[in-house]
């Protein structure tokens, strides 16, 4: 494979950012207005501010944050952004791409989406403001200003979790694939009335994916595909809800494909509790592989995602780039592993 960066790549990044003048030409106003704006917005008519905004927003102008001397300064930050600081599957993949930056003398400048494609927006614009050597951030999908202004970008971009074609550099696994893998794993044990069962996924569209390889291999053997999802977060005791809602709403139900294992440990945990048997009376399996549902009773069937290998993968890709040297592929599929136990 040749180690020569495509065209596309080569000419994103050798692209000019846009300046505080092609804001004032784009806006019809002089570089004074637009720097008034920035810096001091109140003393800025309403309708002028907006128009100056809009401009921005257009041309893709990014303000450099550092100030005076320390403009032309060489950044040792690294911006990170994840939809989520409260799921143990963030933290582990923040641990990957600390660890690693930090043996190479890199710092992390750390943001959290809370699954919102503007506050994503807001944290590039930020990010790239305090020029950060490069950005890691959680998925392929964005808003469209978003992907245009990092397009525009100078610098390294990679989109990590799930795999296919982006910005620039990708590391993930496909969760269409994950999903599939799960519930072909179901149809083997012979289970056929099989819900699935999923939190914040209107944001999380990873997970919707999961459910999509689901359904459609679900639909491709004349089974329906029944989904229920909630718009909080993943919790033990939302898994466990999930379990009692499914089963008093949908009482023939075999088996119950939760999004991730926090649900899925809830639900075991509350069937222990109300004397339920899994799998004998409702079978239970996840995604993600965390150590907690390996020390249930029984065992959690899961999907193993190698969290902290995407984070220290994505680190050594975004190194190299920095540094100059060839990469192999802009793109690693990290892959997954299905891990059967006994809850299925």
């Amino acid at each position: 494979m040749s180690n020569q960066q495509p065209p596309e790549r080569r000419r994103r990044r050798g692209a000019n950012n846009p300046t505080l003048d092609d804001v004032a030409k784009e806006a019809g106003v002089s570089s004074i207005t637009v720097s008034r704006v920035l810096n001091s917005p109140d003393s800025v008519r309403e309708a002028t501010r907006h128009k100056v905004e809009a401009a921005i927003e257009r041309v893709g102008y990014v303000r450099n944050m550092v100030a005076g001397s320390l403009a032309s300064a060489s950044s040792r930050f690294i911006a990170v952004i994840v939809p989520s600081l409260s799921n143990v599957v963030f933290i582990e993949v923040i641990q990957g791409l600390q660890t690693t930056f930090e043996k190479h003398g890199y710092q992390i400048l750390l943001g959290n989406t809370d699954y919102s494609m503007q506050r994503e927006y807001e944290l590039v614009n930020a990010f790239l403001g305090w020029s950060s050597l490069a950005l890691v951030t959680t998925g392929l999908r964005h808003e469209e200003n978003c992907t245009s202004l990092l397009r525009r970008w100078q610098k390294p971009v990679v989109e990590i979790m799930e795999l296919g074609k982006g910005i620039d550099l990708n590391v993930g696994l496909s969760h269409y694939d994950a999903g599939r893998c799960m519930t072909q794993h179901l149809l083997d044990r012979g289970y056929r009335r099989i819900v699935y069962a999923g939190t914040q996924m209107e944001g999380n569209y990873r997970a919707r994916l999961r459910y999509e390889g689901h359904r459609d291999l679900l639909e491709r053997h004349g089974i329906e595909a029944p989904l229920v999802e909630w718009p909080e977060a993943s919790e033990l005791e939302r898994g466990a809800h999930a379990l009692q809602h499914v089963l008093t709403t949908r009482p023939q139900t075999e088996a119950i494909h939760f999004a991730d294992d926090i649900l899925a440990t809830g639900a075991i945990l509350h069937a222990n509790r109300v004397g339920l048997k899994v799998p004998d009376d409702v079978a239970i399996c996840g995604f993600t592989g965390l150590p907690l549902g390996q020390h249930l009773t029984p065992r959690l069937t899961t999907i193993m995602s190698p969290r902290e290998a995407i984070g220290r993968i994505a680190a050594e890709q975004v190194i190299a780039r920095i540094e100059g040297r060839p990469l192999d592929a802009d793109q690693v599929d990290v892959g997954f592993e299905l891990a059967v136990g006994e809850s299925t």
